[in-house]
């Protein structure tokens, strides 16, 4: 159903039963998948192709133009999965440049003027709650939490199940599994969360084991890189080393709560 004060363009493509709310605005270049629902006062624009089963609520505005000054209008995009849930006032930006999408996955939820910068990509099953803010280019991985007001500079990733206290910030990467306080601060395992999600006891001993390896010795990171290489071959170990391994921007460090 269509509300007959939303505007929706002719050469849109929205599915049959799509429900789209007074006021809302769905430019030319959109696709909407089946089972969306979008309340009042939204506004989807550019070459957006969303999934199915999406909620967008009051005030979300989706696809616009990136903020980036070196941006020249180019038909850039976004692409949004399936299932979900945008809430009000929730901006989303499409990329800078053809060669690459903003992306976000599926199972999502997207709390309250919450932001997702251009070429971002965010994963599944991720929370960003109230105000938090995710910088261009930016990398989220699968069952992250950014707890309100949270901030992530351009260019950083934010690994599998971590999760970023309220009002903290990050200027580097934040590695997996991990919790980060103030600005750019670990302070130990999301034991909570590998719970959750069903890691078994002798798992997330190790993990802890391979964190203070890496975090909390006296050597350099990089030696501390290559002895717990040696040392550990669990699955989420193999997984958090690699992230260190492997970033360009430096992770944030350990701090003494």
């Amino acid at each position: 159903m269509i509300h007959p004060n939303a505007i929706v363009h002719p050469n849109a493509k929205v599915h049959k039963t799509v429900e789209i709310g007074p006021f809302t605005v769905v430019d030319e270049h959109v696709t909407i998948g089946a089972g969306c629902t979008l309340g009042p006062q939204v506004h989807i624009t550019g070459h957006t192709l969303i999934g199915n089963d999406n909620r967008f609520h009051a005030g979300c505005v989706i696809g616009d133009l990136p903020q980036d000054v070196k941006y020249q209008g180019e038909q850039t995009r976004l692409i949004i999965g399936e299932q979900n849930i945008f809430r009000e006032h929730v901006t989303v930006h499409r990329s800078n440049c053809l060669e690459e999408n903003t992306v976000v996955g599926s199972g999502n939820t997207l709390m309250a003027n919450s932001h997702v910068g251009h070429n971002s990509t965010i994963g599944d099953r991720t929370i960003l709650a109230n105000g938090a803010l995710v910088g261009g280019h930016a990398v989220i991985g699968d069952g992250a939490f950014l707890s309100g007001n949270s901030v992530v500079h351009q260019f950083c990733r934010i690994g599998t199940l971590s999760m970023m206290q309220g009002c903290s910030g990050v200027s580097l990467d934040l590695p997996p599994f991990t919790i980060v306080r103030g600005i750019n601060g670990m302070c130990g395992l999301n034991s909570v969360g590998l719970k959750r999600a069903g890691y078994s006891n002798n798992e997330r001993i190790e993990l802890k084991q391979t964190y203070r390896a890496l975090f909390m010795g006296k050597e350099l990171l990089k030696d501390a890189v290559q002895k717990a290489r040696n040392k550990f071959d669990g699955s989420l170990s193999k997984l958090i080393i690699d992230f260190v391994a492997s970033s360009e921007r430096g992770t944030c460090s350990h701090t003494k709560r």
